[in-house]
């Protein structure tokens, strides 16, 4: 296998293609990881929620992060990491084109991306209130990497982990892990 790094552009074009990613925000050093619908247009990732922890702790810290992928197999796939900075889309006047503009372009890329969002959720014996508003993530940095088959070398000239020719590479690697 052989992992390579993305250009930006190539990132950019796996998050136009994916619609389901990860998000971490952090609050009090403490991690957080949920999944998410999103959709990518013009360096923004808008999405969808109800009030909840992840809309408390990105209120309370804007930096977050997502990682999309695409995976063929284990040793195809892509995978890209966004550092942004998250932005409410409020429920008012000055805000509602910027909302229309979320939901079009989310529909367009799924047609249930409201659902996980939407869902009705019970948490400590209490329903949470479907209190719904849209929300963007503006793309700072972004990293991505990719990893593709090797091409076939010519018989006998690509080291094996099962022995042949090239000898025992694996097992130089393991013997010191196993002293």
């Amino acid at each position: 296998m052989l992992i390579q790094e993305l250009t930006r552009q190539e990132s950019l074009d796996l998050l136009a293609r994916a619609h389901l990613g990860r998000l971490a925000c952090a609050h009090q050093s403490q991690p957080y990881v949920v999944p998410i619908y999103f959709a990518y247009d013009n360096e923004y990732l808008y999405s969808f929620s109800t009030v909840g922890q992840k809309i408390e702790w990105m209120r309370a810290n804007p930096k977050v992060c997502v990682e999309a992928d695409e995976v063929v197999s284990p040793q195809q796939w892509a995978s890209v990491i966004v550092f942004g900075h998250y932005e409410e889309l409020p429920n008012v006047p000055e805000w509602r084109r910027a909302r229309e503009y979320a939901r079009k372009k989310l529909l367009e890329r799924n047609a249930i991306w409201w659902e996980p969002g939407y869902a009705k959720t019970i948490l400590h014996d209490t329903e949470r209130p479907l209190a719904a508003f849209f929300y963007r993530v503006q793309v700072g940095q972004i990293t991505g990497h990719r990893a593709t088959p090797e091409p076939a070398a010519p018989r006998g000239t690509r080291p094996s982990m099962t022995g042949g020719i090239g000898g025992e590479w694996l097992q130089k690697i393991l013997r010191p892990v196993r002293k």
